[in-house]
C-alpha cells in the first residue's frame, strides 16, 4: 500500500471498525470490481453504515486529497464504480425507507434494491419510475447516480422527473437536506458561492439560444451522457438545479444519502402481444405509429436478437420459420381494469392499421404467455453472454436516436458494425424512446482487437452523436466508456459547462475522477479487465452482478460474482506459474500463493452453495458447482473416509442421535450459556472441526416411531397386515381403512431421523410423528422404505466434493424408493425440501418425488377441513423451494392455515447449509441478520428443511418448525 493511503488507513481506524476497512490483495480485488469491461483494483475499500461514518471518511479522504468513488450493488456497465483509489462499498446499512402520502412518495435510502422498493408500495398500487433491467439486483444510489430508467420509464418517469426531496453529502462532508428547511438555510449561507455559480450557469445557458435549444432536443431523447445539463433551462433556483444535476453525475458531484421519489401507479391488469414485420423499416414505422398510442412499453429486437433465444425451452415455434431481416416489437399495454385493457388493445390495433405485419396481431392477458413474451426480451442480453467465445466479453453499446429517424438509424449504425468486422451484433431496445442497444462479443486479447473497436468507436460516436444529433449513452451513464467522447457529442460549448459544473462541486477533483469528465481520450481503452478461462462452469459469467442480492455470503465474504474473479486472476496466475503464458515475477508469486491462502476461507469455506445464485443469474451459472469441485480437490484424502462414513450411514446417524443426547445432558446440568459457552470453547479449540452447539440444538429424534413401519422380519408382530411385495407397512391403527387409503411413501431425511424438536419449543412432536400423524388425518397409507435408517440422498456428501459417495448413496436410495413405490406408482414425500431437490435431480424419473410444500398443497389441503390459527406466523421460503418454483405455494399454503403470514424481506438463504451452521456459523449469523427484527410479533416460524429450522430459531427469536406442523395445527380429518 502507497504510504498516503497508509496513513488514510490509520486515520480511519479513528472512524470506523477494522473489520470494515479492507485492504487485502484478495477482497480487494473482488470489491473492486463490476458489471463492465474494465478493471481497477483499489487501494482501500471502506464499508461506512451510516452517513456520519460517511461524512468522517470523505473528510479524512479530502484532507489527503485522495480520490474517492462510491459503489452501491455495482451493476453498472460503462465502468463507473471502479477506482485505483478508494472505494467507498455500500455493504450493509444504508436500506432505511419511509413510504409517505399513501405510497405516492417514498423516501429511500441508497442502499435499498429497486425491487425492494416496488415490493414497499405495492399495497398502494404504486411503484418507483425507473424500472431497469437489474431492478432486482440494482440499488437505489447507483439508480439515481445513473438516471437508469428501462423499458416502462421512457424520460417521464426518471429519476430526473420524479425527484421530490434529496439529502445529500458534498465532497468536503458537507451534508444537505433538502426535506428540512434549517438544513436548507444553512447551506445556502455556507455555500452560496456554489448556489449563485449554478445560478449563474443557468442564466448564461439560458440566454444562449442555440445551446439552450440544443439541451432541450437531447432531453426530448434519454439522454445520460455528460451532465444534466436541462437542470440549467428547467430550473433557475440554484438548489434546485443542484438536486437535479445530481441526478445522473455518476458520483462525481457528491453522495445522494436518501432521496425521496414521487411514485407513478402500478396498473395490475397486463396485456402484451409480440408483432412480427418483414424488414426493419416496418418496424420502426410501426414503433412511430405507437409513440401516441396508451402502451406501457414497446420493445424492439431484430433478427439476430430474435435468433439468439429461438432454440430456448418454451420458445414460440413462430421465432424459427421468420424469414431474414424480419423484427419484431413486443407490445406491453396495462390499466386499472380489464375494460381499460381492451380499450387501449383497440387502440394499439387502430395505430398499427396499414402496416404490414406477418402476422395477425393478438394480444394475451394469460399471466404465463405473458411472462414469456418479457422472457423473450430479457434474455436477448444473456443468449450473447452465454455463446461468446472464452476470454472474450460482452459488450453493450446503448444509444438513443431522434425516433423520427430511428429506422435510417438504425441501418447506418447496423452497416457501420458491419464494416468494422462485427457481425455478431444482436439488436434490441426501447423503440418508443429510439433506445436501442447492440450487443456483441468483444475480445481485447489478441492483436488489432482494441484497435478495432476503437475505430468501432469512433465511427459510433460520430454516427450518432453527431449526424443524427442522438445520444451516446441513453440510460446506461457515461462511465469511462463514454467519456472520451462527451464533448464530441455535446460541442465544446457545452463541454465546457459541464467542466464549470464539476470545478463548482469538485474543485479538487477527488469524486470519481476520469468519470464523464476526462482529457484522457483513450481512457476507454484502457484498464480492460482481463477475462481468462477458469472453469467450464463459470467461463461464461459476464460478472453483472444480479447473483449478489441473493447470496447469504453477501456481507460475510464474497458473493457469487466475486467468487469468479479472483478464480479468473487465480487461473492467471497459475498460467503464469506452470509457464503457459509469460512467466511469473517473484510478486505475482507471493501474490498467487496470498490468493490461494485466502480464497480457501473467502471463496470456498463461506459458500453456502444452495444454487440460488443460479435463478437470478443471465446464463444460469451455479457458483455453488464450482465450489464443490474446489471443495473435491481439497478434499480428496478424504475419501476414504467419507466411504465408510456412506457404508455405515446409520451407525453415523446414531453417532449423531447420541452426541445430541450428550449435549442436552449437559445442558440440563449447565443451561444455555454454559453450555453454549463450552460448545464455542471446543469449536474454535478444533479449529472448526467440532460443532457449535447453539440454545437452539434441538434434542435427539425419537427414531422409534418408524419401528411400526419396520420392513418385514425387523418386526413380524407390527407387519401381520402388510400387502405382499411392500417395503414397508401401514401403521396397525390404520387398517380401518386399509381398502380404500390412497398410499404414500414417506422418506424421512437423515437430518429429520438426527434433530428432533427443539429443547424450547411447546411442540415437542419431531418432524417424523409431525409428519405421520398428518398423512393418517388425511386418509393416507404410508409406506417407509426398506432400510430407511441407512438411506440418504448423498447431498451431505455432495456439498464436500465427496461425489463417489454421494453417487453411491444416490443409488442406493433410488433402487429402495422404485421397490418402495412399486416403480413409481406410489408418490413419494420427503420431509426435507433440500433433499427433494437434490433426489429430483438424481434420481429415476419414473419416481413422483414431493417435497412438503407441494405435497401439502396439492394433496393434503383438499383431503383436510381447515381452520386457520388465529396468530402472525412467519415463513422462510427455503433456497431449495425457491429453486423448484414453490414460493407462492409456499405463501399460499401458510395463508390458508393462518391469520396472518409474515415472510421477511431480503433473507434468501439461511446459511445454514446443511452442517455450516454448526461448523461456520457466522455464516449462518450474516445472512439473517436483522430477521428478529422483522419476525417480532409472530409467534412462530415455519419452513421445509430441520436444519435451516435451527438456525431460524436461533436468530429469528422464535421457534421455527415444518411447514407440516401448521397444517396439522390447522386441520382436522373431514368428518
Amino acid at each position: 500500500m502507497k504510504a498516503l493511503y497508509s496513513e488514510l488507513l490509520d486515520a480511519l481506524r479513528e472512524v470506523l471498525p477494522a473489520k470494515r476497512l479492507i485492504s487485502d490483495p484478495l477482497r480487494t480485488l473482488a470489491y473492486g470490481s463490476d458489471a463492465s469491461f474494465y478493471r481497477l483494483i483499489p487501494q482501500l475499500v471502506v464499508r461506512p453504515r451510516d452517513e456520519q461514518e460517511l461524512v468522517g471518511v470523505l473528510r479524512e479522504c479530502h484532507a489527503r486529497r485522495l480520490p474517492v468513488t462510491f459503489r452501491a450493488a455495482g451493476t453498472s456497465l460503462s465502468g463507473q464504480a471502479v477506482t485505483d483509489s478508494v472505494l467507498i462499498q455500500l455493504n450493509q446499512g444504508w436500506g432505511d425507507y419511509q413510504v409517505l402520502d399513501e405510497g405516492r412518495a417514498i423516501r429511500l435510502q441508497p442502499g435499498v434494491i429497486g425491487a425492494r422498493a416496488n415490493q414497499l408500495l405495492a399495497p398502494y398500487g404504486r411503484k418507483i419510475g425507473p424500472d431497469p433491467a437489474s431492478i432486482a439486483s440494482c440499488m437505489i444510489g447507483g439508480i439515481a447516480a445513473n438516471n437508469a430508467s428501462g423499458m416502462c420509464c421512457g424520460t417521464a418517469h426518471n429519476s430526473y422527473r420524479t425527484l421530490r426531496e434529496m439529502r445529500l453529502v458534498l465532497a468536503d462532508g458537507t451534508v444537505l437536506d433538502t426535506a428540512d428547511p434549517a438544513s436548507v438555510a444553512a447551506f445556502r449561507q455556507s455555500h452560496a458561492s456554489l448556489i449563485d455559480g449554478l445560478e449563474r450557469l443557468s442564466v448564461t445557458t439560458r440566454t444562449d439560444v442555440a445551446l439552450a435549444k440544443r439541451i432541450r432536443h437531447k432531453y426530448r431523447l434519454k439522454n445520460t451522457t455528460g451532465y444534466a445539463l436541462n437542470s440549467l433551462v428547467d430550473f433557475r433556483d440554484g438548489l434546485d438545479i443542484l438536486t437535479h444535476l445530481m441526478i445522473g453525475s455518476e458520483g462525481t458531484l457528491g453522495f445522494i444519502s436518501s432521496i425521496t421519489y414521487a411514485t407513478v401507479p402500478d396498473e395490475p391488469v397486463k396485456a402484451a402481444a409480440l408483432a412480427f414485420f418483414p424488414d426493419m423499416a416496418t418496424t420502426c414505422r410501426a414503433t412511430i405509429a405507437l409513440k401516441q398510442a396508451p402502451v406501457s412499453a414497446v420493445e424492439l429486437m431484430d433478427r439476430a436478437a430474435l435468433r439468439s433465444v429461438q432454440d430456448q425451452p418454451g420458445m414460440p415455434e413462430v421465432l424459427k420459420s421468420l424469414p431474414e431481416g424480419a423484427a419484431a416489437l413486443l407490445i406491453d399495454v396495462r390499466g386499472d381494469d380489464a375494460a381499460m385493457v381492451e380499450a387501449r388493445e383497440a387502440a394499439v390495433h387502430e395505430a398499427l392499421e396499414g402496416i404490414r405485419s406477418l402476422e395477425p396481431l393478438s394480444f394475451t392477458r394469460d399471466a404465463d404467455q405473458y411472462a414469456l413474451y418479457w422472457k423473450i426480451r430479457k434474455g436477448l442480453f444473456p443468449a450473447v453472454g452465454a455463446v461468446r467465445e472464452i476470454g472474450t466479453t460482452v459488450v453493450i453499446e446503448d444509444v438513443a436516436f431522434p425516433i423520427e429517424r430511428l429506422d435510417e438509424g438504425v441501418l447506418a449504425l447496423t452497416e457501420t458494425f458491419h464494416r468494422h468486422g462485427y457481425r455478431d451484433v444482436i439488436l434490441f431496445g426501447h423503440a418508443l424512446e429510439g433506445n436501442l442497444h447492440f450487443v456483441f462479443p468483444q475480445g481485447f486479447e489478441r492483436d488489432g482487437e482494441v484497435e478495432r473497436y476503437q475505430a468501432l468507436m469512433d465511427d459510433v460516436a460520430q454516427l450518432v452523436g453527431v449526424e443524427y444529433g442522438g445520444s451516446l449513452k441513453a440510460e446506461h451513464g457515461t462511465g469511462r466508456n463514454m467519456a472520451p467522447y462527451v464533448e464530441l457529442e455535446w460541442g465544446a460549448d457545452a463541454y465546457a459547462l459541464m467542466w464549470q459544473i464539476k470545478a463548482l462541486f469538485d474543485p479538487d477533483n477527488l469524486l470519481n475522477p476520469d468519470v464523464i469528465l476526462s482529457r484522457n481520450k483513450t481512457l476507454h481503452l484502457e484498464n480492460l479487465k482481463p477475462l481468462p478461462a477458469a472453469d467450464s462452469l463459470v467461463d461464461k459469467c459476464i460478472e453483472c452482478g444480479f447473483c449478489e442480492s441473493v447470496c447469504p455470503s453477501k456481507n460475510l465474504t464474497l458473493t457469487p460474482r466475486q467468487r469468479i474473479v479472483v478464480r479468473r486472476e487465480l487461473a492467471r496466475l497459475d498460467a503464469l506459474e506452470d509457464g503457459t503464458s509469460t512467466a511469473a515475477s517473484p510478486e505475482e508469486r507471493e501474490r498467487l500463493t496470498r490468493l490461494w491462502q485466502d480464497y480457501a476461507y473467502q471463496g470456498i469455506e463461506t459458500c453456502a452453495a444452495d444454487g440460488l445464485c443460479a435463478t437470478q443469474c443471465p446464463v444460469g451459472i451455479n457458483t455453488g458447482d464450482l465450489v464443490r469441485d474446489l471443495r473435491h480437490e481439497r478434499n480428496t484424502g478424504q475419501a476414504a473416509m467419507a466411504h465408510r462414513l456412506g457404508r455405515h450411514f446409520s451407525g453415523t446417524t446414531r453417532l449423531a442421535r447420541g452426541a445430541l443426547n450428550l449435549a442436552s445432558l449437559g445442558h440440563a446440568v449447565l443451561g444455555d450459556r454454559g453450555t453454549e459457552k463450552v460448545g464455542r470453547t471446543l469449536h474454535q479449540g478444533s479449529g472448526g472441526r467440532l460443532p457449535q452447539w447453539s440454545p437452539t440444538t434441538p434434542k435427539a429424534a425419537p427414531v422409534r416411531v418408524l419401528k411400526p413401519f419396520a420392513q418385514d422380519g425387523a418386526n413380524k408382530e407390527t407387519n401381520k397386515g402388510a400387502n405382499a411385495g411392500s417395503r414397508g407397512t401401514r401403521r396397525p391403527d390404520d387398517s380401518r381403512r386399509q381398502g380404500s387409503r390412497d398410499k404414500v411413501v414417506y422418506l424421512p431425511s437423515c437430518a429429520t431421523r438426527v434433530f428432533g424438536a427443539g429443547h424450547r419449543d411447546p411442540e415437542a412432536r419431531s418432524d417424523m410423528e409431525l409428519t405421520l400423524a398428518l398423512l393418517d388425518k388425511a386418509g393416507l397409507e404410508v409406506i417407509i422404505p426398506a432400510i430407511s435408517g441407512h438411506l440418504c440422498c448423498g447431498m451431505a456428501f455432495q456439498s464436500k466434493g465427496q461425489y463417489a459417495e454421494a453417487d453411491h448413496k444416490a443409488r442406493e436410495l433410488n433402487r429402495e424408493l422404485l421397490a418402495a413405490s412399486q416403480n413409481g406408482r406410489y408418490p413419494v414425500l420427503c420431509d426435507t425440501s433440500p433433499c427433494t431437490l437434490r433426489m429430483q435431480e438424481t434420481l429415476d424419473a419414473r419416481l413422483s418425488l414431493q417435497e412438503p410444500v407441494a405435497f401439502a398443497h396439492d394433496h393434503l389441503l383438499p383431503r383436510l377441513d381447515l381452520v386457520p390459527v388465529d396468530e402472525a406466523v412467519a415463513v422462510h421460503v427455503t433456497c431449495s423451494s425457491t429453486r423448484m418454483g414453490l414460493a407462492d405455494k409456499f405463501v399460499a399454503l401458510a395463508r390458508a392455515c393462518a391469520r396472518e403470514v409474515v415472510v421477511p424481506a431480503e433473507i434468501t438463504c439461511c446459511g445454514f447449509a446443511g452442517d455450516k451452521g454448526f461448523t461456520t456459523p457466522e455464516l449462518n449469523a450474516s445472512a439473517l441478520e436483522g430477521l428478529a427484527a422483522q419476525v417480532e410479533g409472530c409467534e412462530v416460524g415455519y419452513s421445509n428443511s430441520r436444519t435451516c429450522e435451527i438456525g431460524l430459531s436461533q436468530h429469528g427469536g422464535i421457534p421455527y418448525r415444518s411447514i407440516l406442523s401448521l397444517l396439522d395445527r390447522a386441520s382436522r380429518a373431514p368428518s
